[in-house]
């Protein structure tokens, strides 16, 4: 990257850094149950509401029981449950015409990042009805207030609960862009790790691993406060203490409710210090080749740390000592290289591979411009690169017989 570009960028990382202090961030309101849901619906004075959801998560049986106390209590309930790992455009227009058609009046985002990130973006598109999903992509699109949306995570990973952020993808272009603003906060976050437990040991894994990508990225980057290194410092050490065992025992509500809490707070701490470029070049994967995001950012972690060299040994070995991986009596640089090695370790333990399959060589470079326009200028990351630069990492997780 060439100097006036790396000064443009530190120049408006700064800014949102030193404006930090006045965002409007707030936290959605937490509940412990499903049981809660009417409760707070009704507090809302609403009668009629959209679930969005999963067909498998449906089918499973997941949602019945809140449908069921949503029916009891006399709340109408549409259900739209076509919504993709990687939510659409279509999803999203889909979703809001039942939104409109059943004359709801609040979300429910019941499932993975994928239905909190469709919700989020119906929710948008209810209060600006006369503009296309697309011409809402980037920062501070959608101001005005969205319609009451609590969020019901299944998966304990994108902590998208809590975060300003909501990923659709452009299916006719292959692209997949952040909608990003304040406004897009749920109000409500139900955190219930017995809705967790249908989750299948993959996703368990890839998700858990979505966690630390957001806790590790919003520690090394160069937009943080004492409260997010705070917080993710935490939610390293609870995805290292606890991954494994709800990996290993779907039924163990403990691991199972520390990952909630892993995951919703490492969504606060990214929401404030954002992310880099794990998440960007995963997004162009995601958009590209429909790759799950969870498993892309755990592929994908090790080699962009391991790239970001001597800028982020120091932040590195702190995560480290936070997940129990490192000694103090360690030098930074090797405390460094025991963590990345550990997450490499987590990923084996879990079933997750080292490589990606599927990538072809002439996607390389539309995908790094797409990572390089998402992340550049925005994001803080400790060391700056290009799209050039950025095409390094797919070639790095590239199965061999996917270039031939």
């Amino acid at each position: 990257m060439n100097s006036l570009m790396k000064i443009g960028c530190r120049t408006i990382q700064l800014a949102f850094r030193l404006a930090m202090p006045v965002l409007p961030y707030r936290e959605p309101e937490r509940l412990e149950h499903i049981a809660q849901v009417p409760e707070a619906l009704e507090k809302a004075g609403i009668r009629s509401v959209l679930l969005v959801t999963d067909r498998p998560l449906r089918e499973a049986g997941v949602t019945e029981p809140l449908e069921t106390l949503l029916r009891e209590r006399g709340i109408r309930c549409a259900v739209y449950d076509r919504t993709r790992p990687n939510p659409t455009v279509h999803n999203v227009e889909e979703a809001h015409a039942l939104f409109c058609a059943e004359d709801c009046h609040a979300l429910i985002a019941f499932g993975g990042g994928s239905s909190m990130d469709c919700a989020k973006a119906v929710g948008a598109r209810a209060v600006y009805p006369r503009r296309h999903v697309n011409d809402m992509r980037g920062l501070l699109r959608v101001w005005r207030r969205l319609p009451l949306l609590i969020a019901i995570p299944t998966t304990a990973g994108t902590g998208s609960e809590v975060t300003i952020t909501a990923v659709i993808t452009d299916s006719e272009r292959r692209h997949k862009y952040t909608m990003n603003n304040f406004t897009m906060i749920p109000q409500c976050a139900v955190l219930d790790p017995a809705v967790t437990c249908s989750l299948p040991p993959a996703l368990t894994a890839t998700t858990g691993m979505d966690a630390l990508t957001h806790a590790v990225e919003a520690y090394i980057g160069n937009s943080t406060t004492r409260e997010t290194r705070r917080l993710a410092l935490k939610a390293t050490a609870l995805v290292f203490e606890n991954v494994t065992a709800a990996y290993d025992d779907g039924d163990n509500l403990t691991a199972r409710r520390n990952m909630l809490i892993a995951a919703h707070i490492a969504g606060i701490a990214f929401s404030k210090s954002y992310v880099g470029y794990i998440h960007a070049v995963a997004h162009s994967l995601g958009g590209q080749y429909n790759t799950p995001h969870g498993l892309a950012n755990a592929v994908l972690m090790p080699y962009v740390l391991e790239a970001y060299g001597s800028s982020v040994h120091k932040k590195l070995y702190e995560l480290g000592l936070a997940a129990g991986v490192v000694l103090r009596s360690d030098d930074e640089r090797t405390g460094a290289e025991k963590f990345i090695a550990a997450i490499r370790d987590l990923n084996a333990k879990m079933g997750i591979p080292a490589k990606l399959p599927g990538i072809r060589k002439e996607d390389i470079p539309a995908m790094a411009r797409h990572a390089h326009r998402e992340a550049n200028p925005l994001y803080p990351v400790p060391r700056l690169m290009d799209a050039p630069a950025l095409e390094r990492f797919y070639y790095d997780v590239m199965e061999e017989e996917s270039g031939r």
